[in-house]
C-alpha cells in the first residue's frame, strides 16, 4: 500500500489542479508533430494488473521500464510507455513458492513469453476530451497502439489527463482482451469443455503515469 501512496498522492496533486478537458483541444497526431517529450518518471509511477477466473482471481504490479508524454500547450498529445515484463508480480501471493511458480507460469509461453518479449508498448494516438465531464472524473478518451507478445491492437479507454507546473499525469483503467494477442492459454473462447478452470479472456490494468518536462 504504501508504493502506491506517494505516487497517488502526486497525481492528486497534478491532476487535481490541471486544467479540464478544454484544455485537451489540441489532440491529434498532427499535433503530436515536434510537441516537447516529458520523461516518464519509473519511481513516481505506478501499473496494477487485476485477472480472474472462473474459481478465483490475481491481482499484482508491474513496473514501467521508460517512456514520454508529448505534451502541446496544457494537452497530451501523444507518447509512448514500455513496461518491464520481467517486473510481473501478484501481491495477493505471499507465499514464496507460490509467488514463483504463479510468475513463472505468466511469464511462460503460454502467457507472455517473458524470455523473447521482455517488454510490452502503449503508442498514444490521440486523447479526445469528453465534454462536460466533472472535475474529479475522467476527462479523456485515451486511443492507442498496445504490443503484447509482438502483436499490436488498438485501444480506446477513458482516463483523467492533466498538465500543471512541469508535470503531465494520465491515470485510469483499461481492459484488455488477452485472445486478441494471442494468450489463448486457459480460454473458453478456444477450449470448450475446459469447464470451470477456464481463465477470462479479459483482465484490467490500472495506471498512473507522471511525466516531468526535461
Amino acid at each position: 500500500m504504501k508504493k502506491f501512496l506517494l505516487p497517488a498522492l502526486f497525481a492528486v496533486a497534478v491532476l487535481g489542479g490541471a486544467p479540464a478537458a478544454s484544455a485537451q483541444k489540441m489532440n491529434s497526431a498532427k499535433m503530436a508533430t515536434n510537441a516537447p517529450a516529458y520523461k516518464l518518471q519509473p519511481q513516481l509511477s505506478t501499473l496494477g494488473w487485476d485477472g480472474k477466473a472462473v474459481t478465483h482471481g490475481h491481482n499484482g504490479t508491474m513496473q514501467f521500464a521508460n517512456g514520454d508524454l508529448l505534451v502541446k500547450g496544457n494537452a497530451i498529445v501523444g507518447g509512448t510507455v514500455t513496461v518491464d515484463m520481467k517486473t510481473m508480480k501478484a501481491t495477493d501471493i505471499t507465499d514464496a513458492e507460490n509467488q514463483a511458480k504463479f510468475v513463472g507460469h505468466m511469464s511462460s509461453d503460454d502467457f507472455f513469453g517473458v524470455a523473447t518479449y521482455p517488454t510490452s508498448t502503449f503508442k498514444i494516438v490521440s486523447v479526445a476530451p469528453i465534454k462536460g465531464a466533472a472535475k474529479d472524473a475522467n476527462n479523456a478518451t485515451i486511443t492507442g497502439d498496445m504490443t503484447i507478445k509482438g502483436v499490436t491492437q488498438r485501444l480506446s479507454f477513458p482516463a483523467k489527463v492533466g498538465v500543471k507546473d512541469g508535470v503531465a499525469a494520465a491515470t485510469g483503467k483499461m481492459t484488455i482482451d488477452r485472445t486478441k494477442f494471442g494468450l489463448k492459454y486457459g480460454s473458453k473462447s478456444f477450449f470448450e469443455s475446459i469447464g470451470d478452470k477456464a481463465i477470462y479472456d479479459t483482465f484490467d490494468l490500472t495506471f498512473n503515469v507522471i511525466a516531468k518536462k526535461a
